[in-house]
């Protein structure tokens, strides 16, 4: 069946569903993305079309310094603890993101893991599809949009996904081409983690150990992603508006670029800006759990990635999400950021990491609006 001409109907007629049939056809071939453009095709199959609105201000008018401005880059050794717990925090309660240069993770691993992801993509499908699956349980898998038959459109990437801890998975269940790096690369991502999260515990005035002893960095998860070439980048995306549903991501870019957070802009009004590429920088951002846990202080914010606009360099990104794991303990705001008869009571409900999950991948009416909404306290 050819998936890269067929025309999709919006309903279907006598119970066939023409877009599933296409989408099981994409998905059988355990290629994704990467497959398709290997193939030749001048035009992106229509189950790759996202609806006008979600385009809509597809550019951003940001120029490179008001990126700067509103998602800084911090250095984290060359100011004094308080700046910099200053700067961390400013960053955390508006934007929700921002970058970080000397950092603790050796240039070299995030060079090798760049392209180790690329290698694995760029090699042949025979070697790809023992390890292309959607089972959940598997420690590593490689697919095309986990949500694939949730989602009322795809989005033009590919993925391998790893559960890195607390139980990582042995050498030999990964790919050769991720073998060698992919553990260097995250015991040094876990250790810059213990470092962010003792920032943040600082810029919210707790010990600075607070966060750690909550669990949080026990766990993480690491999604390598590849976006090759799009041939009709104006009708597709990267990634869709979303947000992370963990405690902190730590996202490594390599040059490419697409990135975007949707901000405020003053008056209401808000709009897409770049998060541009900065060598050598590692890029952190705020995720719903910690936004509930600080009551509100953090932000856990907007972004998607645009599909890629290059001729012929794929975009590979790196997003570890540093998080709890699957525990029992019931996460609300902490203790100290509240009071009751001071003007600043609780905003959220507590709730176990495994209900929030589940309402995450929960699709339908409530996908438009922001899932902590629905933890809200009347």
């Amino acid at each position: 069946m050819s998936i890269t001409k067929a025309a999709v109907p919006v309903a279907a007629h006598g119970g066939y569903d023409r877009r599933r049939d296409l989408l099981q056809a994409f998905d059988d071939t355990k290629a994704g993305v990467k497959g398709l453009v290997d193939s030749g095709t001048k035009s992106i199959p229509s189950i790759f079309h996202h609806p006008p609105d979600s385009l809509a201000a597809i550019t951003s008018s940001t120029t490179a310094d008001e990126a700067a401005a509103t998602i800084p880059v911090i250095d984290l050794a060359a100011a004094r603890r308080e700046e910099v717990v200053a700067l961390v925090r400013a960053a955390a309660e508006t934007a929700g993101f921002f970058q970080v240069v000397n950092h603790g993770v050796p240039g070299e691993a995030m060079a090798a893991m760049v392209a180790a992801v690329r290698r694995f993509n760029e090699g042949t499908v025979e070697a790809k599809r023992p390890y292309y699956t959607r089972d959940t349980t598997r420690k590593m898998r490689f697919y095309s949009n986990l949500d694939l038959f949730q989602s009322p459109a795809a989005s033009w990437r590919d993925t391998v996904f790893l559960d890195m801890a607390p139980e990582p998975p042995q050498p030999e269940e990964l790919p050769e081409a991720l073998r060698g790096v992919m553990f260097e690369y995250v015991g040094a991502v876990r250790k810059l983690a213990v470092w962010v999260f003792e920032l943040l515990s600082e810029s919210l005035g707790l010990a600075s150990d607070h966060l750690a002893e909550m669990g949080c960095g026990e766990s993480l998860k690491v999604a390598c992603n590849y976006y090759p070439p799009c041939p009709e980048p104006h009708l597709t995306l990267g990634n869709t508006k979303h947000t992370d549903p963990t405690f902190l991501t730590v996202l490594l870019q390599d040059a490419v670029g697409g990135l975007q957070v949707l901000l405020d802009h003053g008056g209401g009004g808000r709009g897409w800006v770049n998060v541009p590429p900065v060598p050598g920088a590692l890029i952190i951002n705020i995720g719903d759990l910690l936004q509930l846990v600080s009551n509100g202080r953090f932000r856990s914010v907007e972004h998607r990635v645009l599909a890629n606009q290059s001729a012929d360099t794929a975009r590979v990104s790196v997003a570890a999400f540093v998080d709890v794991g699957r525990s029992m303990r019931q996460y609300g705001p902490i203790q100290e950021l509240t009071s009751t008869d001071g003007g600043n009571p609780p905003i959220y409900r507590s709730v176990t990491v495994e209900e929030f999950i589940v309402h995450f991948y929960r699709k339908g009416s409530e996908q438009n609006r922001p899932r902590l909404d629905y933890f809200k306290l009347e």
